[in-house]
């Protein structure tokens, strides 16, 4: 599955969901094909669901939104787990994903 745009793009690699670019979409609605990618690799209930951000230079509040709903989702399922790969050199990064694990205490952040 896959969303690519000229600003970012969203894809699966079996249960590992990667993130690039600069999304600026503009509320709930907008990010719903993509919160639509995120729930069916969750449907699929792998042993570890990872989100790699790694790439993603820019998240608008309502995709930083979109990230801690589906961290809850994911906490429900416990037998479920949960990594996020971010970067340090994204300044945002560092700053909110670590609140993802305020959501979910088991949830594994890498930010390198």
């Amino acid at each position: 599955m896959e969303i690519s745009t000229n600003d970012y793009r969203v894809w699966t690699e079996s249960s590992t969901i990667h993130y690039e670019g600069t999304m600026r979409l503009s509320g709930t609605d907008a990010y719903a094909p993509i919160l639509e990618i995120m729930h069916a690799v969750l449907e699929a209930k792998p042993e570890l669901i990872t989100l790699d951000l790694t790439s993603l230079e820019f998240l608008n509040s309502s995709g930083i939104n979109l990230l801690a709903k589906f961290t809850i989702e994911i906490r429900k399922q416990p037998e479920v787990g949960v990594r996020v790969l971010g970067s340090k050199s994204i300044p945002w990064q560092s700053k909110s994903l670590r609140n993802l694990q305020r959501l979910h205490p088991a949830l594994e952040l890498t930010i390198s």
